[in-house]
């Protein structure tokens, strides 16, 4: 399992309104995200950026990214620990700053995992486990800006 994996999809601009880039407020930014067999994913640019609110936006994709390599990462370090989640969801927020020449970047991910284990005596070892995870995941170890978890585990109540 260890090696080069590579990854291919295909983003085709929709936006066109009819006079292509004519001017800056004369075309859309909606796209269509696409990779083989997979349903299409309905994009734009974040509302601020004159893109359409109700698509996803690359921002959001970017932070979602990051909140589910963790999840898949700390269920993978779950299993090898014993430890049995029954429940994971995650709140996670992102921070991005413009730059003067219109471009940015992203200054920090804060992911909020919220985890649920069947067991009350594995809630401590539960905890820890988001460290290891963190360092596993491929899409966090790609970032350049910090990405901090404040993980919360609770255990089924009868």
């Amino acid at each position: 399992m260890v090696g080069a994996h590579r990854y291919a999809v295909s983003v085709a601009w929709t936006g066109n309104r009819g006079t292509g880039t004519s001017g800056y407020r004369d075309y859309g930014r909606e796209h269509l995200i696409e990779a083989a067999g997979k349903e299409p994913i309905s994009a734009s640019a974040d509302r601020s950026f004159h893109g359409n609110a109700d698509r996803w936006n690359p921002e959001e994709l970017l932070l979602a990214a990051l909140s589910e390599c963790h999840l898949l990462s700390f269920l993978h370090v779950a299993v090898r620990y014993g430890v049995t989640v029954v429940a994971y969801t995650d709140d996670a927020v992102g921070s991005m700053v413009q730059t003067p020449d219109g471009g940015g970047r992203f200054t920090e991910a804060i992911l909020r995992p919220q985890v649920t284990v069947s067991d009350p005596g594995q809630l401590e070892l539960a905890q820890s486990l988001h460290a290891e995870a963190a360092r596993l995941c491929f899409i966090g170890a790609s970032v350049n800006f910090p990405v901090t978890h404040q993980p919360v585990t609770v255990a089924v109540t009868h």
